[in-house]
């Protein structure tokens, strides 16, 4: 992950956290990404918004 833009690095972990548990809080996700990944608030309203649009896998 080393040089990749830290967007796409919360967009990277967030599936992977998805992946090992789809039915885990989207919004706890986003918040702790942010916080992880030093996100600035226009990243974090991108990143609710790419989990908004992308289906719930059951």
């Amino acid at each position: 992950m080393a040089g990749e833009a830290p967007i796409k690095q919360a967009v990277k972990w967030i599936d992977d956290q998805l992946q090992d548990n789809p039915d885990a809080d989207r919004v706890k996700l986003v918040d702790e990404a942010s916080r992880r990944f030093d996100l600035s608030p226009l990243d974090a309203d991108f990143l609710f918004r790419h989990l908004a649009e992308r289906p719930t896998k059951k």
